[in-house]
């Protein structure tokens, strides 16, 4: 299990994650303005993003799912 949480995402994916994580936090602030359900998916992925570009892990990469970047 504990190969699962290693380190799989390189300098190139980590800036797309936090790109990607970036403009999703943002979306979501601005949607969540008029308190909806999206508004909150948007937050919550924004910041699930951030955090694999920070930590350089990817959860689709750890569960086999092969991405580009």
């Amino acid at each position: 299990m504990s190969s699962f949480f290693q380190p799989n995402l390189k300098r190139q994916g980590r800036i797309a994650r936090g790109v990607i994580g970036t403009l999703c936090l943002v979306a979501g602030i601005v949607v969540a303005g008029d308190i909806s359900l999206w508004g909150l998916i948007l937050v919550v992925a924004g910041l699930f993003a951030i955090y694999e570009a920070v930590s350089g892990w990817c959860v689709a990469r750890a569960c086999g799912i092969k991405t580009k970047i």
